[in-house]
Protein backbone atom coordinates (compact mmCIF):
# COMPACT_ATOMS: atom_id res chain seq x y z
CA UNK A 1 0.00 0.00 0.00
CA UNK A 2 1.34 3.40 -0.96
CA UNK A 3 1.77 5.88 1.88
CA UNK A 4 2.50 9.57 2.13
CA UNK A 5 5.54 10.90 3.94
CA UNK A 6 5.80 11.14 7.70
CA UNK A 7 6.62 14.79 7.19
CA UNK A 8 3.36 15.23 5.31
CA UNK A 9 1.43 13.39 7.99
CA UNK A 10 2.62 15.67 10.78
CA UNK A 11 2.29 18.87 8.71
CA UNK A 12 -0.53 20.80 10.39
CA UNK A 13 -3.47 22.21 8.46
CA UNK A 14 -3.98 25.95 8.80
CA UNK A 15 -6.27 26.80 11.74
CA UNK A 16 -6.89 30.14 10.03
CA UNK A 17 -8.29 28.52 6.88
CA UNK A 18 -9.78 25.31 8.32
CA UNK A 19 -13.23 26.87 8.61
CA UNK A 20 -13.34 28.16 5.03
CA UNK A 21 -15.84 25.47 3.87
CA UNK A 22 -18.30 26.58 6.56
CA UNK A 23 -17.92 30.22 5.57
CA UNK A 24 -18.47 29.34 1.92
CA UNK A 25 -21.59 27.35 2.80
CA UNK A 26 -22.94 30.33 4.77
CA UNK A 27 -22.36 32.60 1.80
CA UNK A 28 -24.18 30.18 -0.50
CA UNK A 29 -27.19 30.55 1.79
CA UNK A 30 -27.02 34.31 1.30
CA UNK A 31 -25.48 35.10 4.69
CA UNK A 32 -22.92 37.88 4.83
CA UNK A 33 -19.72 36.72 6.50
CA UNK A 34 -17.48 39.26 8.24
CA UNK A 35 -13.94 37.95 7.90
CA UNK A 36 -12.07 38.65 11.11
CA UNK A 37 -10.10 35.43 10.75
CA UNK A 38 -7.29 36.43 8.43
CA UNK A 39 -4.76 39.25 8.19
CA UNK A 40 -5.85 40.46 4.77
CA UNK A 41 -6.01 44.27 5.02
CA UNK A 42 -8.76 46.17 3.24
CA UNK A 43 -6.37 49.13 2.96
CA UNK A 44 -5.61 50.23 -0.59
CA UNK A 45 -2.23 49.28 -2.01
CA UNK A 46 -0.06 52.40 -2.64
CA UNK A 47 -0.74 54.01 -6.01
CA UNK A 48 2.96 53.95 -6.91
CA UNK A 49 2.87 50.15 -6.79
CA UNK A 50 -0.25 49.87 -8.94
CA UNK A 51 1.14 52.37 -11.45
CA UNK A 52 4.38 50.39 -11.73
CA UNK A 53 2.35 47.42 -12.91
CA UNK A 54 0.27 49.46 -15.34
CA UNK A 55 3.35 51.10 -16.84
CA UNK A 56 5.34 47.95 -17.49
CA UNK A 57 7.26 47.99 -20.75
CA UNK A 58 8.61 44.46 -20.83
CA UNK A 59 9.02 42.18 -23.81
CA UNK A 60 9.96 39.22 -21.61
CA UNK A 61 9.26 38.56 -17.94
CA UNK A 62 12.64 37.15 -16.98
CA UNK A 63 14.13 35.37 -14.01
CA UNK A 64 15.78 37.71 -11.57
CA UNK A 65 18.95 37.02 -9.60
CA UNK A 66 18.18 34.28 -7.06
CA UNK A 67 18.74 36.81 -4.25
CA UNK A 68 16.49 39.36 -5.95
CA UNK A 69 17.04 42.25 -8.34
CA UNK A 70 20.12 44.26 -7.45
CA UNK A 71 18.28 47.56 -7.87
CA UNK A 72 15.61 46.41 -5.42
CA UNK A 73 18.13 45.16 -2.87
CA UNK A 74 20.03 48.45 -3.00
CA UNK A 75 16.83 50.41 -2.51
CA UNK A 76 15.78 48.14 0.35
CA UNK A 77 19.12 48.70 2.06
CA UNK A 78 18.59 52.47 1.76
CA UNK A 79 15.11 52.10 3.26
CA UNK A 80 16.41 50.11 6.23
CA UNK A 81 19.13 52.67 6.83
CA UNK A 82 16.48 55.38 7.17
CA UNK A 83 14.88 53.47 10.06
CA UNK A 84 18.12 52.80 11.92
CA UNK A 85 19.06 49.41 10.48
CA UNK A 86 22.56 49.77 9.10
CA UNK A 87 22.98 47.14 6.40
CA UNK A 88 24.04 47.03 2.76
CA UNK A 89 22.47 45.34 -0.24
CA UNK A 90 24.63 42.25 0.20
CA UNK A 91 23.18 41.61 3.65
CA UNK A 92 19.66 40.86 2.50
CA UNK A 93 17.88 38.48 0.18
CA UNK A 94 14.53 38.91 -1.55
CA UNK A 95 12.28 35.89 -1.00
CA UNK A 96 8.93 34.56 -2.10
CA UNK A 97 7.05 36.16 0.76
CA UNK A 98 8.10 36.27 4.38
CA UNK A 99 7.10 32.61 4.49
CA UNK A 100 10.00 31.55 2.30
CA UNK A 101 12.35 33.77 4.30
CA UNK A 102 11.43 31.76 7.40
CA UNK A 103 11.84 28.43 5.63
CA UNK A 104 15.23 29.45 4.22
CA UNK A 105 16.32 30.60 7.68
CA UNK A 106 15.33 27.27 9.23
CA UNK A 107 17.00 25.31 6.44
CA UNK A 108 20.19 27.36 6.70
CA UNK A 109 20.55 27.50 10.48
CA UNK A 110 18.86 24.41 11.91
CA UNK A 111 19.28 20.67 11.46
CA UNK A 112 16.52 18.05 11.80
CA UNK A 113 15.80 17.59 15.48
CA UNK A 114 17.16 20.98 16.51
CA UNK A 115 14.97 23.05 18.80
CA UNK A 116 13.69 26.60 18.38
CA UNK A 117 12.03 28.37 21.31
CA UNK A 118 8.95 30.36 20.26
CA UNK A 119 6.74 32.44 22.57
CA UNK A 120 3.19 31.13 22.28
CA UNK A 121 0.60 31.84 21.09
CA UNK A 122 2.45 32.22 17.79
CA UNK A 123 1.62 32.55 14.10
CA UNK A 124 0.35 29.09 13.25
CA UNK A 125 2.47 28.67 10.13
CA UNK A 126 5.66 28.80 12.21
CA UNK A 127 4.80 25.29 13.31
CA UNK A 128 4.23 24.34 9.69
CA UNK A 129 7.64 25.70 8.64
CA UNK A 130 9.24 23.82 11.52
CA UNK A 131 7.42 20.60 10.64
CA UNK A 132 8.45 20.79 6.99
CA UNK A 133 12.10 21.21 7.98
CA UNK A 134 11.99 18.61 10.82
CA UNK A 135 12.69 21.23 13.47
CA UNK A 136 11.15 20.99 16.94
CA UNK A 137 9.23 24.00 18.27
CA UNK A 138 9.56 24.48 22.03
CA UNK A 139 6.75 26.76 23.28
CA UNK A 140 7.41 29.57 25.74
CA UNK A 141 3.89 30.15 27.00
CA UNK A 142 2.64 33.69 27.60
CA UNK A 143 -0.69 34.52 29.19
CA UNK A 144 -3.64 36.69 28.23
CA UNK A 145 -3.90 38.04 31.80
CA UNK A 146 -0.46 39.64 31.44
CA UNK A 147 -1.26 40.93 27.97
CA UNK A 148 0.99 38.18 26.56
CA UNK A 149 4.14 39.77 27.96
CA UNK A 150 7.43 37.95 27.46
CA UNK A 151 8.08 35.54 30.35
CA UNK A 152 11.09 36.09 32.58
CA UNK A 153 14.74 35.47 31.78
CA UNK A 154 14.60 32.49 34.16
CA UNK A 155 11.60 30.90 32.42
CA UNK A 156 13.29 31.21 29.04
CA UNK A 157 16.54 29.66 30.23
CA UNK A 158 14.67 26.68 31.70
CA UNK A 159 13.75 25.69 28.13
CA UNK A 160 17.28 25.75 26.73
CA UNK A 161 18.77 22.31 26.06
CA UNK A 162 21.81 21.07 24.09
CA UNK A 163 19.52 20.90 21.02
CA UNK A 164 18.39 24.54 21.29
CA UNK A 165 19.65 26.51 18.31
CA UNK A 166 17.40 29.60 18.21
CA UNK A 167 14.75 31.79 19.78
CA UNK A 168 12.11 33.04 17.33
CA UNK A 169 9.91 36.06 18.04
CA UNK A 170 7.33 38.04 16.08
CA UNK A 171 7.48 41.77 16.84
CA UNK A 172 4.83 43.21 16.87
CA UNK A 173 3.22 39.87 17.47
CA UNK A 174 0.77 37.91 15.42
CA UNK A 175 -1.65 36.77 16.89
CA UNK A 176 -1.56 38.84 20.12
CA UNK A 177 -0.54 42.33 18.99
CA UNK A 178 2.13 42.36 21.71
CA UNK A 179 5.01 44.79 21.08
CA UNK A 180 8.38 43.83 22.56
CA UNK A 181 10.19 46.61 24.39
CA UNK A 182 13.86 47.39 23.86
CA UNK A 183 14.49 46.11 27.39
CA UNK A 184 12.93 42.75 26.52
CA UNK A 185 15.00 42.55 23.35
CA UNK A 186 18.16 43.34 25.32
CA UNK A 187 17.20 40.49 27.66
CA UNK A 188 16.88 38.13 24.70
CA UNK A 189 20.20 39.40 23.38
CA UNK A 190 21.92 38.42 26.64
CA UNK A 191 20.42 34.94 26.45
CA UNK A 192 21.39 34.22 22.82
CA UNK A 193 24.94 35.45 23.36
CA UNK A 194 25.31 33.51 26.61
CA UNK A 195 24.12 30.27 25.00
CA UNK A 196 25.53 30.97 21.52
CA UNK A 197 22.25 30.54 19.68
CA UNK A 198 20.37 32.49 16.99
CA UNK A 199 17.69 35.13 17.43
CA UNK A 200 15.14 35.14 14.60
CA UNK A 201 12.69 38.04 14.45
CA UNK A 202 9.63 38.37 12.22
CA UNK A 203 9.13 42.12 11.87
CA UNK A 204 6.54 42.36 9.09
CA UNK A 205 4.23 44.51 11.26
CA UNK A 206 6.92 47.07 12.10
CA UNK A 207 4.89 50.10 11.00
CA UNK A 208 1.85 49.14 13.08
CA UNK A 209 2.66 50.47 16.56
CA UNK A 210 0.25 52.49 18.70
CA UNK A 211 0.00 54.80 21.71
CA UNK A 212 3.28 56.48 20.86
CA UNK A 213 5.20 53.22 21.15
CA UNK A 214 8.15 52.66 18.83
CA UNK A 215 9.48 49.50 17.27
CA UNK A 216 12.97 48.18 17.97
CA UNK A 217 14.51 45.77 15.48
CA UNK A 218 16.89 42.98 16.47
CA UNK A 219 19.11 44.43 13.75
CA UNK A 220 19.55 47.56 15.90
CA UNK A 221 21.02 45.64 18.84
CA UNK A 222 24.80 45.73 19.14
CA UNK A 223 26.73 42.49 19.35
CA UNK A 224 24.25 40.32 17.43
CA UNK A 225 25.78 40.43 13.95
CA UNK A 226 26.34 36.67 13.88
CA UNK A 227 23.17 35.80 15.80
CA UNK A 228 20.32 37.92 14.39
CA UNK A 229 18.11 37.18 11.40
CA UNK A 230 15.25 39.51 10.52
CA UNK A 231 12.23 38.39 8.49
CA UNK A 232 10.35 41.05 6.55
CA UNK A 233 7.65 41.37 3.89
CA UNK A 234 5.69 43.85 1.78
CA UNK A 235 2.40 42.07 2.53
CA UNK A 236 1.19 44.08 5.50
CA UNK A 237 3.27 47.26 5.23
CA UNK A 238 1.97 48.08 1.75
CA UNK A 239 -1.18 45.90 1.74
CA UNK A 240 0.40 43.70 -0.93
CA UNK A 241 -0.24 40.18 0.37
CA UNK A 242 -0.61 38.76 -3.14
CA UNK A 243 2.77 40.01 -4.38
CA UNK A 244 4.54 37.30 -2.38
CA UNK A 245 7.66 39.34 -1.74
CA UNK A 246 9.61 39.03 1.48
CA UNK A 247 13.14 39.58 2.76
CA UNK A 248 15.72 37.69 4.79
CA UNK A 249 18.07 40.19 6.45
CA UNK A 250 21.24 39.33 8.38
CA UNK A 251 24.86 40.39 8.76
CA UNK A 252 25.89 36.74 9.08
CA UNK A 253 27.37 36.02 5.66
CA UNK A 254 27.43 32.25 6.21
CA UNK A 255 23.64 32.28 6.59
CA UNK A 256 23.19 34.34 3.43
CA UNK A 257 25.55 32.14 1.41
CA UNK A 258 23.74 29.02 2.59
CA UNK A 259 20.28 30.48 2.01
CA UNK A 260 21.33 31.47 -1.50
CA UNK A 261 22.04 27.84 -2.35
CA UNK A 262 18.48 26.92 -1.39
CA UNK A 263 17.19 30.01 -3.22
CA UNK A 264 19.03 29.02 -6.38
CA UNK A 265 17.15 25.72 -6.36
CA UNK A 266 13.86 27.63 -6.65
CA UNK A 267 15.49 29.95 -9.26
CA UNK A 268 14.14 33.40 -8.35
CA UNK A 269 11.55 35.32 -6.36
CA UNK A 270 8.58 36.70 -8.36
CA UNK A 271 9.83 39.18 -10.96
CA UNK A 272 6.62 41.23 -11.20
CA UNK A 273 6.30 41.32 -7.43
CA UNK A 274 9.79 42.76 -7.15
CA UNK A 275 8.94 45.53 -9.59
CA UNK A 276 5.90 46.53 -7.54
CA UNK A 277 7.82 46.10 -4.29
CA UNK A 278 10.61 48.35 -5.46
CA UNK A 279 8.13 51.01 -6.59
CA UNK A 280 6.40 50.77 -3.19
CA UNK A 281 9.51 52.14 -1.50
CA UNK A 282 8.55 55.49 -3.03
CA UNK A 283 5.29 55.51 -1.07
CA UNK A 284 4.87 58.93 0.63
CA UNK A 285 4.93 58.97 4.42
CA UNK A 286 1.37 60.34 4.49
CA UNK A 287 0.20 56.89 3.44
CA UNK A 288 1.60 55.29 6.61
CA UNK A 289 0.26 58.07 8.83
CA UNK A 290 -3.24 57.56 7.44
CA UNK A 291 -3.05 53.79 7.68
CA UNK A 292 -1.75 53.87 11.25
CA UNK A 293 -4.48 56.33 12.26
CA UNK A 294 -7.14 54.10 10.73
CA UNK A 295 -5.89 50.94 12.45
CA UNK A 296 -5.62 52.78 15.75
CA UNK A 297 -9.30 53.76 15.49
CA UNK A 298 -10.28 50.20 14.64
CA UNK A 299 -8.23 48.79 17.50
CA UNK A 300 -9.72 51.16 20.06
CA UNK A 301 -13.25 50.51 18.86
CA UNK A 302 -12.86 46.74 18.70
CA UNK A 303 -11.22 46.32 22.10
CA UNK A 304 -13.72 48.61 23.82
CA UNK A 305 -16.72 46.85 22.26
CA UNK A 306 -15.40 43.35 22.89
CA UNK A 307 -14.84 44.08 26.55
CA UNK A 308 -18.44 45.31 26.85
CA UNK A 309 -19.76 41.85 25.96
CA UNK A 310 -20.51 39.85 29.14
CA UNK A 311 -17.82 37.25 29.76
CA UNK A 312 -15.44 38.50 27.05
CA UNK A 313 -11.96 39.84 27.75
CA UNK A 314 -9.20 41.06 25.47
CA UNK A 315 -6.08 43.08 26.36
CA UNK A 316 -5.14 46.22 24.47
CA UNK A 317 -2.65 45.27 21.72
CA UNK A 318 0.25 47.65 21.16
CA UNK A 319 0.96 46.68 17.57
CA UNK A 320 0.03 44.73 14.43
CA UNK A 321 -3.72 44.44 13.74
CA UNK A 322 -4.79 41.45 15.80
CA UNK A 323 -6.06 40.76 19.27
CA UNK A 324 -6.71 37.53 21.15
CA UNK A 325 -10.00 37.48 23.04
CA UNK A 326 -11.17 35.09 25.75
CA UNK A 327 -14.80 34.06 25.22
CA UNK A 328 -17.34 32.54 27.63
CA UNK A 329 -17.51 29.27 25.66
CA UNK A 330 -16.57 25.68 26.37
CA UNK A 331 -14.62 25.25 23.13
CA UNK A 332 -13.73 28.11 20.78
CA UNK A 333 -13.11 25.71 17.88
CA UNK A 334 -16.68 24.43 18.14
CA UNK A 335 -18.04 27.94 18.63
CA UNK A 336 -16.23 29.32 15.56
CA UNK A 337 -17.70 26.51 13.47
CA UNK A 338 -21.17 26.86 15.00
CA UNK A 339 -21.41 30.61 14.39
CA UNK A 340 -20.79 29.93 10.69
CA UNK A 341 -22.88 26.80 10.22
CA UNK A 342 -25.80 27.23 12.64
CA UNK A 343 -26.17 30.93 13.40
CA UNK A 344 -26.93 34.21 11.70
CA UNK A 345 -28.12 37.58 12.94
CA UNK A 346 -29.73 40.01 10.52
CA UNK A 347 -28.54 37.59 7.83
CA UNK A 348 -24.91 37.99 8.80
CA UNK A 349 -22.29 36.07 10.74
CA UNK A 350 -18.62 36.24 11.74
CA UNK A 351 -15.55 34.19 10.88
CA UNK A 352 -12.78 34.10 13.50
CA UNK A 353 -9.65 32.00 14.03
CA UNK A 354 -9.77 29.65 17.04
CA UNK A 355 -6.74 30.49 19.15
CA UNK A 356 -5.98 26.87 19.98
CA UNK A 357 -4.33 26.71 16.56
CA UNK A 358 -1.77 29.29 17.71
CA UNK A 359 -0.63 27.15 20.66
CA UNK A 360 1.02 23.74 20.73
CA UNK A 361 0.74 23.29 24.51
CA UNK A 362 -2.26 20.98 25.02
CA UNK A 363 -5.34 22.71 26.42
CA UNK A 364 -4.09 26.24 25.77
CA UNK A 365 -6.32 28.69 23.91
CA UNK A 366 -9.38 26.45 24.19
CA UNK A 367 -11.66 29.41 24.97
CA UNK A 368 -9.79 32.06 22.94
CA UNK A 369 -10.03 33.41 19.41
CA UNK A 370 -7.81 35.60 17.29
CA UNK A 371 -9.58 38.57 15.74
CA UNK A 372 -8.04 40.65 12.94
CA UNK A 373 -9.29 44.22 12.82
CA UNK A 374 -8.80 44.52 9.09
CA UNK A 375 -12.35 45.72 8.34
CA UNK A 376 -13.72 49.25 8.49
CA UNK A 377 -15.45 50.35 11.67
CA UNK A 378 -18.97 49.99 10.25
CA UNK A 379 -18.25 46.36 9.42
CA UNK A 380 -16.57 45.85 12.78
CA UNK A 381 -19.65 47.27 14.50
CA UNK A 382 -21.91 44.80 12.69
CA UNK A 383 -19.50 41.94 13.39
CA UNK A 384 -19.33 42.68 17.11
CA UNK A 385 -23.11 43.03 17.33
CA UNK A 386 -23.42 39.63 15.64
CA UNK A 387 -20.85 38.09 17.99
CA UNK A 388 -22.67 39.49 21.01
CA UNK A 389 -25.96 37.96 19.89
CA UNK A 390 -24.30 34.64 19.06
CA UNK A 391 -22.70 34.37 22.50
CA UNK A 392 -26.04 35.07 24.16
CA UNK A 393 -27.64 31.97 22.60
CA UNK A 394 -24.69 29.61 22.11
CA UNK A 395 -25.49 26.20 23.64
CA UNK A 396 -21.92 25.79 24.88
CA UNK A 397 -21.76 29.11 26.71
CA UNK A 398 -20.06 29.04 30.10
CA UNK A 399 -20.69 31.30 33.07
CA UNK A 400 -17.38 32.67 34.21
Amino acid sequence: MLTISKRGTIMPASPIRRLVPYAEAAKRKGTRVYHLNIGQPDIKTPEVAIESMHNLDLKVIEYSHSAGNESYRKKLAEYYQTIGIQINSNQLMVTTGGSEAISLTFLSCLDPGDEVIVPEPFYANYYGFASSTSVKVVPLTSDIDSGFALPSFTEIEKLITPRTKAIFICNPNNPTGYLYTREELEQLKEIVIKHNIYLFSDEVYREFCYDGATHTSVMELEGLDEHAVMIDSVSKRFSECGLRIGMLVTRNQAILETALKFAQARLSPPSLGQIAGEASLNTPNDYFVEVNTEYNKRRNFLVEELNKIPGVYTPMPKGAFYTVAKLPVDDADKFCQWILSDFSYKNQTVMMAPASGFYITPGKGIDEVRIAYVLNIDDLRNAIETLREALSVYPGRTNR
